[in-house]
């Protein structure tokens, strides 16, 4: 059996040739229909000044679009 490269403290030895020759560089990639689309709109300016101030403004835009979309 292959020993694990983290152990159960969260501690990871150290990385060998093996761990490189298989090694992928970022996250695999998404399906398509997974992942989200930009769009881009136009604001009024004091709607787009109030939103740069939302942190994560992207979800909590979408969240908003959501929910009125469904109550409808």
């Amino acid at each position: 059996m292959k020993k694990p490269y983290v152990d159960r403290d969260g501690e990871v030895r150290e990385l060998d040739r093996e761990f490189f020759a298989h090694a992928r560089r970022g996250r695999p990639a998404m399906p398509a229909e997974a992942r989200k689309r930009r769009v881009n709109i136009m604001l009024d300016p004091d709607v787009a000044d109030r939103l740069k101030t939302i942190p994560n403004a992207s979800a909590y835009v979408n969240d908003l679009l959501r929910r009125q979309f469904v109550s409808r």
